[in-house]
This record gives C-alpha cells, sequence and structure tokens, in this order.
C-alpha cells in the first residue's frame, strides 16, 4: 500500500490589515475560539477517530514576510506523513523546496513553492502536544 503524502489541511495563513480586529471579528461573529495566532480547530482523525487533530487559521500583518518569496496574500499549511521521504521525492521531482526540514514540540515543517509561485507548508504534526496546550481552548 503507498503512504499517503498529505493527509488534510493544517492550516490557512493570511494577510489581513488589522489582524487583532479580524481575529476579534471572526470570535465575536462567528464564534471561533480565538487566541493571539488565530483559532485552532479541533476534530478526529478519520483513521484513528479515538485521536484529535488540528489545523491553525491565522490572520497576518499585512507586512508580514512570513509567505515570501510568495507574493501571495496567503498560504496553506498541508498535514503530511514521513516529511523527511516526502521532500526526498520531491526533490526528485524538481519541486523547489525553500528550506531545510525544522522540527518544534508540535511537528516538523518545510516550505516548497507550486507551479504558480505560491508558498506551501507542510507539516507533519504531534497533535498531542496542542491537546495538551490548549485543551478547552479550541473552535470546534
Amino acid at each position: 500500500m503507498e503512504k499517503k503524502k498529505v493527509t488534510g489541511v493544517g492550516g490557512i495563513f493570511f494577510k489581513s490589515n488589522n489582524p487583532e480586529k479580524t481575529r476579534q471579528w471572526y470570535n465575536e461573529n462567528l464564534g471561533l475560539v480565538t487566541n493571539e495566532y488565530g483559532s485552532l480547530f479541533e476534530f478526529r482523525l478519520a483513521d484513528e477517530p479515538e485521536k484529535k487533530g488540528y489545523l491553525q487559521w491565522s490572520p497576518f500583518p499585512k507586512d508580514s514576510t512570513y509567505m515570501a518569496p510568495s507574493v501571495k496574500d496567503f498560504m496553506v499549511n498541508f498535514r503530511v506523513e514521513n516529511i523527511e521521504e516526502l521532500v526526498k521525492g520531491l526533490k526528485s521531482n524538481g519541486v523547489e523546496v525553500l528550506d531545510d526540514i525544522e522540527e518544534y514540540e508540535y511537528g516538523k515543517f518545510v516550505h516548497i513553492i507550486d507551479p504558480d509561485g505560491v508558498k506551501i507548508e507542510l507539516w507533519e504534526p504531534i497533535d498531542s502536544t496542542f491537546t495538551d496546550m490548549y485543551e478547552g481552548k479550541t473552535t470546534k
């Protein structure tokens, strides 16, 4: 059986003229549970429903360079499995990999550029870290 590459969406990031006001608007009008980063959406993993997964929704300042070198005002984060092997395969397919894999307590990350010049973030998550940090403080 072939290993999955992308397992879901891990985040939606976009530039905003006023991220704080945007977070507040989404909290007051659409009920998102917000924090300084945006909103952390909680869901159950399809193949392991006893486990929680997370998606981060985040407005960034208009002048943020986080999405660079893309000139787009948004970036998508995809949840992936086996990021090291995935990156090897991407490189062998000629995909532009922007950085080395970075590891944090909540997972591993790397960035690529798609054919339209959009920066894509790949994330091999450790969801249990978010469960420990944000239990009861997520959007469901």
